[in-house]
């Protein structure tokens, strides 16, 4: 008996140590994505302005990185608060800590080469070494064509300089360990022609990441073969939930039935010059998705991101867009 509790005792010891290092691995070994390049972004008109256009209309970088005013649809983004950062993401949202997003007008990034800010935005690795929360979905971004990454940060560099200290953000424990796993090299690639329409959309399709906010979860990884069906859950800060729609081309809980003119009408709706967003009281239904930052986007690119999302198998998913506080979903 004392022999087995004493081989037990070993095993267990062992298994403290194994854990302890692997452990430490993790916190001081990783992320490993390697050393930013040195770059010297030629910040040409051309270049700044598709830097404007990716991350205003596609990769809506100032989604996050603004104040959104949600008193009103879709959560518009307030004048004067243009890349300042200082949003919050954290528990009471369904977050595994508390994360800001950061200031990338130039009082924040004045610090960061070219290299670094290349780095940071494709793998989640600052400056200092450390890993970002992928808030900012950079696995996304890491296969976009390097020249187009190039473009947003030339493009933000013009951006006015705005005073707004962002506090660091915190993740709670496991994920203050898992998230130095996350990063991981950028695998980068040439952007299609647009002549290429499927492949095209399918860049425009990762560039915005659709998937992400488009596809059920599980312990929040999105669940692959359910891809843009829809019904994945966002808590708001009154305690009522969202979920986002089904964009598979099922006729009868996605956008099978809709035509390309309506698809893209849908978006350019909120670019009208008639359009003003309207109030939202607390406690009624309300979007995260940013309706009048994607209303900018190209005629060609929205046929382009509707030919590839109608190009991909049908799934069946009725989703219940909105939940108030207190209520139950009900199917």
């Amino acid at each position: 008996m004392k022999k087995a509790l004493k081989i037990s005792g070993f095993i267990l010891l062992f298994l403290v140590i194994v854990a302890g290092g692997l452990i430490s691995y993790v916190k001081i070994a990783l992320p490993n994505v390697g050393p930013a390049n040195e770059v010297k972004i030629n910040s040409t008109p051309d270049r700044i302005e598709r830097g404007k256009y990716l991350a205003n209309h596609v990769t809506v970088c100032m989604d996050c990185h603004s104040t959104r005013d949600w008193t009103k649809f879709s959560g518009p983004l307030t004048p004067g608060t243009f890349g300042k950062g200082g949003e919050r993401f954290d528990q009471t949202i369904g977050f595994p800590g508390v994360y800001y997003s950061r200031n990338i007008t130039p009082k924040g990034i004045s610090r960061y080469t070219d290299g670094e800010l290349f780095r940071v935005i494709t793998t989640g690795v600052t400056k200092e070494g450390r890993a970002m929360f992928p808030v900012m979905p950079y696995p996304y971004y890491s296969k976009m064509d390097p020249d187009d990454i190039m473009c947003i940060i030339a493009y933000i560099r013009t951006l006015a300089p705005i005073d707004n200290d962002v506090p660091a953000s915190v993740s709670d424990f496991p994920m203050s360990i898992i998230i130095n796993t996350i990063p991981q090299k950028a695998p980068g690639g040439p952007r299609p022609d647009e002549s290429n329409t499927l492949a095209y959309g399918a860049y425009l399709i990762n560039a915005c990441a659709c998937r992400e906010c488009h596809t059920p979860d599980k312990h929040g990884q999105i669940i692959p073969e359910l891809a843009f069906s829809g019904g994945r859950e966002f808590k708001m800060p009154d305690g009522c939930t969202i979920r986002s729609a089904n964009i598979t081309s099922s006729t009868n809980t996605g956008i099978g039935n809709w035509s390309e003119e309506a698809f893209i009408n849908r978006f350019k709706s909120y670019c009208d010059s008639a359009y003003t967003p309207q109030p939202v009281e607390k406690g009624a239904f309300n979007t995260i998705m940013p309706w009048t930052m994607y209303a900018g986007m190209k005629l060609r690119d929205l046929a382009a991101i509707y030919a590839y999302l109608h190009s991909q198998p049908a799934k069946e998913n009725s989703v219940v867009k909105f939940t108030p506080a207190g209520s139950v979903a009900q199917k």
